[in-house]
């Protein structure tokens, strides 16, 4: 079976992480006032990037290397 769950849940969270770090940087400023100033959605949405990249790398890694064999 060569179905790897890493890449879905990797592209899934890439994904949202560059809708939400988007909005995050594009977004009104006077929304951030209740947070005391701290842009929540840039910085989950870099956190939730990097989860995705880093659940990406090693599905892509294994993609190129082939299928492996099964004795």
């Amino acid at each position: 079976m060569n179905f790897d769950l890493r890449l879905p849940i990797g592209l899934l969270f890439a994904i949202y992480g560059i809708v939400l770090a988007g909005f995050g940087l594009l977004g009104d400023d006077a929304i951030y006032e209740k947070s005391l100033g701290i842009n929540i959605n840039l910085l989950w949405g870099a956190v939730m990037l990097v989860f995705g990249l880093l659940m990406l790398l090693p599905a892509w890694r294994r993609l190129k290397a082939g299928p492996r064999s099964e004795h």
